[in-house]
């Protein structure tokens, strides 16, 4: 696994863009803790970081790549307008998916809803240019505690991603997980 710094990102910027875009499995931060993630419409990817995290049921979330995706492939009313305006920010939003042909299907198991982040960190700026979204789940195996540095990194996560964007420990917690599918519900993790 090679480690970037934001600089070293920087100078390889169009090359590690084309390598997500062309389904490398690694490890980013977020503005809460680091996750993993791939080319959310990349099939194989995505099984791969299942098999990583084992975690073999369960939706995904993913890192859109603009507001203007989530109005183009989910559906929105009043409720999800107002969550809108809160991001960028720490939440994951629950919506109904209206095109679910904009991810792999293994991404959310063939549900009608997906978990959007859209959060307030400069690597979102990757995601944009990536143009799609990207999964995001937390770099850990399922059910353990969330990478918040190198050092808490699993071993055989880490021999499986191709790179990560490391920028020093997280302090953070879980984004708050927002479902607007139903009556708004507020999950703390």
């Amino acid at each position: 696994m090679e480690i970037l710094t934001k600089t070293e990102l920087r100078l390889r910027h169009k090359e590690i863009v084309k390598k997500i875009d062309s389904g490398a499995v690694f490890i980013h931060p977020t503005d809460t803790i680091y996750g993993i993630g791939c080319n959310a419409s990349n099939k194989k990817s995505v099984e791969k970081i299942r098999q990583l995290k084992e975690k073999l049921e369960g939706p995904f979330s993913i890192w859109v790549p603009s507001l203007e995706w989530v109005k183009e492939n989910c559906e929105i009313n009043g409720e999800v307008n107002k969550w809108l305006k809160e991001l960028p920010g720490p939440y994951t939003l629950i919506l109904k998916i209206k095109n679910k042909d904009a991810i792999a299907d293994n991404v959310n198991l063939n549900k009608d809803t997906i978990g959007i982040r859209y959060p307030d960190h400069w690597f979102s700026k990757v995601v944009e240019e990536i143009g799609c979204p990207i999964v995001t789940t937390s770099a850990n195996k399922s059910n353990n505690p969330f990478m918040t540095s190198i050092e808490n990194l699993n071993q055989e996560i880490k021999k499986g991603v191709e790179f990560m964007v490391y920028e020093g420990e997280k302090k953070g917690r879980p984004s708050k997980i927002i479902d607007l599918t139903k009556k708004t519900e507020v999950r703390l993790r």
